[in-house]
């Protein structure tokens, strides 16, 4: 657990907010010290595209504005419009924490590996049931 206050991110798509991604903000909420930040990053609707081979049900407007509806984000910000890591530069969190089934883009490691961010993968929970890929048919 970070000492002071911290930054964590997290990144996602969110189309359909679920229990899965309520525990999965708790979770990384609770990583970080009690006042800590939550700061969510939202896919952008082309990368959702060449990550899944799909568009998401809702735009990214939509979906932005759904997370930011929750109580236990602090903030949520549009992703890069290209695949890459400048969005880790502006936010500059302490902590990212990854879902457990949670792909990283080429480079992530070698990217941060001199930072002083710290990476967290989060455990599931009930992916047999709240898996978005699940949900979404």
């Amino acid at each position: 657990m970070i000492d002071k206050t911290s930054k964590t991110a997290l990144f996602g798509t969110f189309d359909i907010i679920h229990p899965g991604h309520l525990h999965f903000f708790q979770q990384a909420r609770e990583s970080a010290c009690p006042d800590s930040r939550l700061v969510v990053v939202v896919a952008r609707d082309s990368n959702v595209e060449k990550e899944k081979g799909k568009a998401p049900k809702h735009d990214e407007q939509e979906r932005l504005a759904k997370v930011k509806e929750l109580d236990i984000v602090d903030e949520a910000v549009l992703g890069s419009e290209k695949i890459d890591f400048s969005i880790i530069d502006e936010i500059r969190p302490d902590i990212i924490a990854l879902g457990y089934d949670q792909k990283t883009p080429p480079g992530f490691e070698e990217y941060i590996k001199d930072k002083d961010i710290e990476v967290i993968r989060l455990k599931p929970h009930r992916p047999e049931e709240f898996k978005s890929s699940k949900l979404s048919h």
